[in-house]
């Protein structure tokens, strides 16, 4: 086996997003993931499920696994041939000691490249407001460490910092910011400089407090400000009010758990964290394609889909046989929702039939009602292979012939349990087997108290049966969910 080769990779501030495309190319292709403990929880599920994660536990004042070890490690996974990211938060070389670690596989002749990333000490404050430079108020910016060993005064020369009159950055300063502001202030530094404290900067529970240089310390401690956390002083402080963006946001301080499968959950996360919502992934179901299948579509006239997932396995079968869109022509299409049918757009087809409301008795009901379908019409079912009967119901009172084909499967998704279910604001359902398979993960079998985002009617009758206190969208899609909570949130 040959020689493998480490990347020192910038994971950023915590907002996955401000991830470099290279960064994020680099994560999905490793073997191996040498990891510290800041590196956000958004960014780790980023990590394919093949790669193999050392948690090697780094945070400011705590390095459970010594530097040195840290070097080792990155050297053995090398020497086996491994393609290992070394993913530490902010950019490795801004006070992230990835200097440090390329010194033992430069010695060793191991091949490395530095993927940059963005620094929490130019982002943090960005996310709070605060412009570091502007003409206005300084030419000049510096970031400066503010750990010291312990016991030992801060290598700080606090005279200089005081005469460049330009914005200071103080990184991993939390434990010393009453030695920073004092040594500031014996320099000649105004009191009534302007200063700010971020907590957990880029994260939704980031947490901003403004103040002067003479009562900064005060403001840390009355606060409880804990790592991470960037202190700022200079007079582009003052701006944070006027240019904050961040904590406007109208879900901000929300906490919402997101439960649909993995694959599909992007959406739904995504809208939710750009209104400013904690979220966290928690896939309790996953959807398989079954293969082989063989359904004899072309003896049926009408085909229905009642998912994403029915219409993703259905066409992607068809490519696997070598045909295309072509061997379905003339025949016509119903889905469920509009989901469903922009899935079904994706290969160059139109839905000619959607329900007024997207549910499967609603969908049944409505064909028939309408005339969409018939006796005299040969209807194919394509979707799970555990479905609801309240499609298949409303199509037998009909007359309609029918086969119902299931072309993917869903099985539950393991996961430790959610001790603290009733500190989120919100559980979110999108199918009725999302609320059986977040119900088996839990210990618990009734969750009076909890509340849960349902994304259609159905899917709140089975919530409700487990006690949640049920919220239903008024459209079943992603974005009525999404409006519901935010309406929901600022009643």
């Amino acid at each position: 086996m040959g020689t493998g080769i480490v990347y020192l990779v910038g994971a950023g501030p915590g907002d996955k997003e401000l991830l470099t495309v290279k960064a994020v190319r680099l994560i999905e292709e490793a073997d191996v993931i040498v990891y510290d403990r800041l590196v956000s929880e958004s960014i780790m599920e980023l990590i394919p499920d093949c790669c193999r994660r050392i948690d090697v536990g780094k945070n400011v004042g705590n390095h459970p696994v010594p530097q040195h070890e840290i070097n080792k490690i990155l050297l053995r996974e090398a020497q086996a041939g491994q393609k290992v990211v070394r993913l530490k938060g902010g950019d490795p070389f801004v006070f992230g000691r990835g200097g440090e670690e390329l010194e033992l596989l430069a010695d060793n002749g191991i091949p490395f490249e530095v993927v940059p990333g963005i620094t929490s000490s130019i982002s943090v404050p960005a996310y709070a407001g605060i412009p570091v430079t502007h003409r206005d108020f300084c030419s000049s910016l510096h970031i400066i460490t503010g750990h010291a060993k312990e016991g030992a005064d801060l290598a700080i020369d606090f005279d200089a910092l005081v005469r460049l009159k330009g914005t200071l950055i103080f990184m991993m300063s939390v434990s010393t910011v009453g030695r920073i502001a004092k040594g500031l202030l014996l320099a000649g530094m105004e009191e009534d400089m302007p200063c700010a404290v971020i907590e957990n900067g880029t994260y939704t529970k980031q947490r901003k407090f403004i103040s002067d240089l003479a009562h900064i310390e005060e403001a840390v401690r009355r606060n409880g400000v804990k790592s991470p956390a960037v202190i700022a002083v200079g007079r582009v402080c003052s701006l944070s009010d006027r240019f904050d963006w961040f904590d406007g946001r109208p879900l901000k301080g929300r906490r919402i758990l997101v439960t649909q499968p993995k694959s599909k959950a992007s959406k739904l996360e995504q809208k939710l964290r750009n209104l400013g919502a904690e979220t966290k992934l928690y896939p309790c179901i996953r959807t398989d394609f079954i293969r082989p299948m063989a359904p004899d579509f072309e003896g049926y006239d009408t085909l229905v889909f009642t998912s994403t997932e029915g219409v993703r396995s259905f066409f992607s079968w068809l490519l696997e046989q070598g045909k295309d869109v072509r061997v379905v022509s003339g025949k016509r299409f119903a889905c469920i929702g509009s989901a469903t049918a922009a899935a079904l757009k994706e290969f160059g087809l139109t839905a000619d039939f959607l329900p007024s409301v997207y549910d499967g008795e609603t969908l049944g009901r409505e064909m028939v009602a309408t005339g969409f379908v018939d006796k005299d019409s040969k209807v194919l079912l394509l979707r799970a292979k555990i479905g609801t009967a309240d499609l298949t119901e409303a199509l037998d009172a009909g007359e309609i012939t029918y086969l119902d084909y299931p072309v993917y499967d869903t099985a539950y998704v393991e996961h430790e349990e959610i001790t603290n279910l009733e500190d989120w604001d919100y559980v979110t359902f999108t199918s009725k087997s999302c609320v059986d398979g977040f119900v088996k993960t839990q210990s618990r079998d009734h969750f009076a108290g909890v509340k849960a985002l349902c994304i259609g009617k159905q899917t709140a009758a089975e919530a409700a049966r487990f006690g949640f206190d049920t919220v239903v969208s008024k459209v079943a899609t992603i974005d009525s969910m999404v409006e519901k909570v935010r309406s929901k949130c600022n009643d």
